[in-house]
């Protein structure tokens, strides 16, 4: 990892911030983007409670291609090859016959599928069909883009006359199978026929459904199936229930709904917890709303939820992008004081916040702070120092963060290379900016072509600039 220049160090305060820490690793975040827990595809394991469970689909294992055609009668041949070839080896296994059937099922139509089932049971008496046998064509069954579920309901009925009852399981499988081809209002359909039939979904299969109706349709048609479940079939949303719908709605920046659904779930019985407060704030934090998201955090305490890592890593960007970096240091203390320590997201964030309020001094300050606890800087930290140095025209020091940066090989980002490349070519250093150029493409910080557009975009604007007396 790159080091702070040694130029730097004379002109960083002794003050820390913090008069205790311990050592910390280092994660990845984004300047000027919320924190990577923020991002929905990159830390969500962390913290989010689990939505699903691994289905009894069947254990099927992966075979090369046994069928070219869909045709029934060339299935039968390839079938009866493979028995005829295996009847002197070790008897083949359950899992073996429904990848057979699997592959088949990939290529065929349901009746076929169903036919070469039953040809499989007379040619190999050995085959004993499970209910995953009969899972294999239903998840085909709800595959099949069609108008109704006529295809899904012979298959059951299939199931159901060799004597497997549907289960969870069953339903499970079918409603992942509708929604994995949009067939998510199938689906729903689907798990009403199910109750009727006494097989409701369980809670993972039901909270699964909901998070695919989140995705695609509107609130309103969320909140009547799930009331629809509750008064038709006695099925009550739960926590985790009630965290997909919070999340929902705070991606959709709609923040006083976020809140009534926090009541709500109170008033169900559940007590909300601090991925649920994390959420929240998170939802505050992309409008910039530090006052709210404070709010969120002083009723966390008051419901006696502690807040965690995240919780202040919130706290700490939320205020630092709002402009209030003074409550955002306070709250630094604050997470130190309670056991958490500091990492690269948390020095990053605040470092942005100072950058944007022309505190550049005071973050590079935070750098050797950082570094002397025991935290490694990333290529989000840099990055969002040499951004703020470059904007505050500290384009020396600038060089020799970049430099420390290229030593390391860390990758130039899109706002910073940009801004970096028109500082110096605001001073005319245009050699320098093309050797810039070079680095960005070579580190694969990015495109050609981006990298290659800025240039030539920044190059016209200097052209323009100096035609008008306003550059070297």
């Amino acid at each position: 990892m790159g080091k702070i220049p040694t130029s730097f160090r004379p002109a960083i305060s002794s003050n820390s911030l913090l008069k205790t820490q311990n050592p910390t690793t280092s994660t990845t975040t984004q300047p000027q983007k919320p924190p990577r827990h923020f991002n929905n595809n990159n830390n969500k394991n962390k913290n989010k409670k689990p939505t699903s469970k691994k289905n009894d689909f069947d254990g099927t294992k992966k075979l090369p291609v046994l069928f070219n055609s869909p045709d029934l009668s060339e299935a039968k041949k390839v079938f009866n090859s493979i028995v005829t070839t295996n009847q002197t080896q070790t008897p083949l296994d359950r899992s073996f016959y429904n990848s057979v059937l699997q592959s088949y099922t990939s290529i065929s139509t349901v009746d076929n599928s169903i036919s070469l089932l039953n040809h499989m049971i007379k040619k190999a008496p050995a085959f004993s069909p499970d209910r995953s046998t009969y899972h294999v064509l239903l998840s085909q069954s709800c595959k099949v883009l069609e108008s109704d579920l006529s295809s899904v309901q012979k298959t059951l009925n299939f199931m159901v006359n060799n004597g497997f009852e549907p289960n969870p399981g069953t339903t499970d499988i079918a409603v992942r199978s509708l929604c994995s081809v949009d067939r998510v209002d199938d689906a729903v359909e689907l798990v009403k026929e199910m109750c009727l039939k006494k097989c409701p979904p369980d809670v993972y299969t039901y909270n699964f459904l909901i998070k695919c109706l989140c995705k695609c349709r509107a609130l309103s048609t969320i909140y009547s199936f799930i009331d629809e479940m509750r008064t038709s079939f006695d099925m009550n949303p739960n926590l985790i229930t009630y965290t997909i719908l919070i999340d929902n709605v705070c991606n959709a920046k709609n923040l006083s709904e976020a809140m009534r659904l926090v009541s709500v779930l109170n008033e169900s019985g559940f007590k909300p917890d601090c991925f649920v407060y994390n959420t929240i704030m998170k939802g505050y934090c992309t409008l910039s709303k530090g006052s709210e998201v404070i709010g969120v955090y002083k009723k966390m305490k008051e419901e006696g939820v502690e807040p965690d890592l995240v919780t202040y890593n919130t706290l700490i960007f939320g205020l630092s992008k709002s402009g209030r970096v003074s409550e955002a240091k306070k709250f630094l203390k604050i997470m130190v004081e309670a056991g958490h320590f500091p990492d690269a997201i948390t020095y990053t964030s605040l470092m942005n916040g100072m950058c944007r309020e022309g505190e550049v001094e005071g973050a590079l300050a935070l750098l050797e702070e950082m570094e002397a606890k025991g935290c490694s800087p990333n290529s989000c930290t840099y990055n969002t120092l040499l951004h703020g140095l470059c904007k505050s025209r500290l384009l020396e020091k600038g060089i020799e963060l970049y430099g420390a940066m290229k030593e390391a090989g860390m990758k130039l980002e899109t706002a910073c290379y940009a801004t970096f490349v028109r500082a110096l070519c605001r001073v005319g250093r245009v050699a320098e900016a093309y050797e810039i150029f070079d680095y960005a493409v070579e580190s694969k910080s990015l495109t050609d072509v981006a990298a290659y557009t800025t240039l030539e975009s920044t190059l016209k604007w200097l052209k323009k600039a100096k035609e008008q007396g306003h550059a070297v």
